[in-house]
């Protein structure tokens, strides 16, 4: 299953969106990747820290989440929650 999300949080894929993202990736059995939609980069580990942190996705962003198991679109509607949530940087 793949789904195309656009990055809510201004950060993007950086700091707390990001460790969030991976934790949430990692809680899941479906194998899942992450890749921009508008660039030519190639998709990562979705629960690699270093590997989408890496991918430099800012907030407006849109990326391709691509997700292969018995929970996938399971990991792909919390993928989508995360990206689409604000997060408050003063906690």
């Amino acid at each position: 299953m793949e789904r195309v999300v656009t990055v809510v949080p201004e950060d993007g894929l950086h700091a707390r969106p990001a460790a969030k993202f991976v934790e949430t990736a990692g809680e899941y059995e479906a194998r899942v990747t992450v890749e921009p939609v508008d660039e030519s980069r190639p998709a990562v580990a979705a629960d690699s820290m270093l590997a989408v942190t890496g991918l430099g996705i800012k907030g407006g962003n849109s990326v391709k989440l691509v997700a292969d198991g018995d929970d996938a679109e399971a990991v792909l509607d919390a993928l989508e929650a995360v990206l689409t949530e604000t997060v408050d940087e003063s906690q």
